[in-house]
């Protein structure tokens, strides 16, 4: 069903305001006023794909701070509310009014659709099971965070090389489009022989002031015909990832998967409940498969360090040693400070490698574009000589 935004009052003629999912607007009108709230304003909210600016691990850091102040609840959510964006306050209050009309936390969070990953409401529940929602909701903050630090890495990296392409880019347009047309004139004038490699500038470069809108066009359809293969064939682009040359993204895989699957343990979700919902926090659709995979052999009563001999010898052997002292959440730790390190690692390599080869490749092509002006300009010189 979809989600109503409103705005209204309470009984008491107390502002309210926030979301609520409803058939149509007459239908959240009659919720809205059994829940006490009489609104003046109903509209379709349309779908929330991604959080403000405050992200997830910020709101759940201000919860945990509150909510360790023995601020309640629903006035937490309020405080929260009030300082967050007008989408993200809607969204806040929602789950507010529902926590004060009887609901769990959790089951507030779970309505709202797909806007709370699974993790992050199954560790709410355990933590309202166990009585400790504070500090459970601050190991999700710093969860959170560590996965935020992650992605900030990835794209810190990719600043520098793509800003590159792009200068590179402009300046061969530039002269192709600009410069090389008034070069060519004049050897065309000559009617001399020209070197190979300058009748190839020449091709390029009428090819290029004549077809220049077909390359953002080939960008365009190239980048179309990869997001259809994602959609379609998910399956095949997580395997090539999985499988890049120089293995970039397998420590950060396998670092997530350690990462959630300590969190949600110690956070005391069962195995299993905690080896599915890891599985889909790898961000791989091949990586989950084999997780899954290893899920169904646990529950049916093997050892989790010999249902994933697909992993790296030395992280099967040290969840083997977890399970054998009973130290399984702080291997798994260790386990996924060390990936996140090598992703680290192997991330800095990449891009340290990537820089000096786009300067070489831009290198070879200015000194193509050079040869091809210089050396008929040169045999030109030695006829006049003679």
């Amino acid at each position: 069903m979809p989600f109503f935004r409103y705005a209204g009052y309470t009984a008491q003629g107390m502002k309210a305001q926030g979301r609520i999912e409803a058939s149509t607007p007459q239908e959240a009108s009659i919720r809205l006023k059994e829940l006490g709230i009489y609104p003046r304003l109903i509209k379709t909210e349309g779908p929330v794909k991604r959080y403000s600016k405050e992200g997830l691990a910020y709101i759940t850091r201000q919860l945990s701070t509150l909510l360790s102040a023995q601020v309640s609840l629903t006035d937490a959510l309020k405080g929260i509310a009030q300082e967050s964006s007008s989408k993200l306050a809607g969204i806040l209050n929602d789950i507010k009014e529902k926590v004060s009309g009887g609901l769990s936390l959790s089951k507030a969070l779970e309505e709202q659709g797909r806007l709370f990953p699974d993790f992050y409401v199954n560790a709410v529940r355990a933590g309202e099971m166990s009585g400790e929602l504070p500090s459970v909701l601050e190991r999700l903050a710093e969860y959170l965070e560590s996965q935020d630090r992650i992605k900030s890495k990835l794209r810190t990296a990719m600043i520098y090389p793509l800003i590159m392409l792009l200068v590179a880019t402009g300046v061969l347009f530039f002269i192709f489009l600009y410069v090389m047309p008034k070069i060519i004139k004049i050897f065309e004038n000559t009617k001399a022989g020209l070197p190979f490699i300058t009748k190839i500038l020449i091709t390029v470069t009428k090819f290029i002031k004549l077809f220049w809108f077909f390359i953002p066009l080939m960008v365009i359809a190239l980048s179309l015909g990869f997001r259809h293969l994602k959609e379609k064939k998910p399956e095949l682009i997580d395997k090539l990832l999985l499988r890049d040359p120089l293995r970039i993204l397998f420590p950060l895989y396998i670092a997530r998967f350690t990462k959630t699957l300590a969190f949600l343990l110690e956070g005391g979700i069962p195995l299993i409940k905690a080896l599915e919902i890891s599985a889909r926090c790898t961000g791989n659709r091949v990586m989950e498969a084999h997780i899954l995979t290893a899920t169904r052999s646990v529950a049916e009563g093997g050892r989790l360090s010999a249902s994933l001999g697909f992993l790296p010898p030395v992280l099967v052997e040290l969840i083997a040693n977890g399970e054998k002292s009973g130290r399984l959440v702080e291997n798994l730790k260790r386990a996924s400070s060390t990936y996140e390190e090598e992703f680290s690692r192997r991330l800095t390599g990449a891009v340290t490698i990537l820089e000096p080869a786009m300067i070489i490749l831009m290198g070879l092509i200015v000194l193509f574009v050079v040869l091809g002006v210089v050396l008929p300009v040169f045999e030109l010189n030695q006829l006049i000589r003679l």
